[in-house]
C-alpha cells in the first residue's frame, strides 16, 4: 500500500476512533503533503509527491519536534514536551524502521567501500549513497560527523 493510502486510513479511523490527538497529528502531516504539493505543482498540474518525498516530510516533521520537545523540557513545560512526544510517535509509525548504531556503522563502511571514498572530498558521494538507500532510516545530521571521522583515520 502506498503511503499517502496508509496515512488516509489512519486518518480515517482516527476519526471513527475519536482519538483527537492522534487525529490532530494526522492532519497536520496531511497539511505538509498537501503543501509540498502545492509548491511542487509543475506546469502541468499533476502531483509529484511519492513515497521518498512524503518520507522527507515525515523526518523533518519528527526531527522538528524532537527539537520542540528539547525546548520545552529545558524551558520546564514538560506538557507541551510530552505532546511532542506524542506527535512523534504517530509520525513514525509511518517512517522505516531506524537503524540502530551497528546497522548505521556497516552502513557508512559499506558505503564508503562502494564509492572507493579515501579523502574528506568524497565525503557528499558517500551522503547521497546514504540518502540514496536508506531515505527515512537513519538521522543524517549525525551520520555526517561520522563519515568524516571515517574518512580522516
Amino acid at each position: 500500500m502506498e503511503l499517502r493510502d496508509r496515512i488516509t486510513q489512519a486518518l480515517k479511523q482516527a476519526m471513527k476512533d475519536k482519538d483527537a490527538a492522534r487525529l490532530a497529528t494526522l492532519r497536520l502531516i496531511s497539511a505538509a503533503i498537501k503543501d509540498q504539493e502545492i509548491a511542487g505543482r509543475g506546469v502541468d498540474g499533476a502531483p509529484c509527491v511519492g513515497d521518498p518525498e512524503i518520507m522527507a516530510i515525515l523526518a523533518k516533521m519528527t526531527k522538528q519536534r524532537n527539537e520542540s520537545a528539547r525546548a520545552y523540557e529545558e524551558g520546564g513545560r514538560l506538557d507541551l514536551a510530552e505532546r511532542e512526544l506524542s506527535e512523534i510517535t504517530v509520525i513514525e509509525e509511518f517512517l522505516p524502521r531506524q537503524l540502530d548504531d551497528d546497522e548505521v556503522a556497516a552502513a557508512i563502511d559499506k558505503a564508503i567501500s562502494d564509492v572507493g571514498a579515501t579523502t574528506i572530498r568524497d565525503m557528499g558521494k558517500i551522503m547521497g549513497k546514504l540518502k540514496e538507500r536508506h531515505a527515512g532510516q537513519m538521522d543524517f545530521g549525525t551520520v555526517g560527523p561520522q563519515v568524516k571521522d571515517r574518512l580522516a583515520s
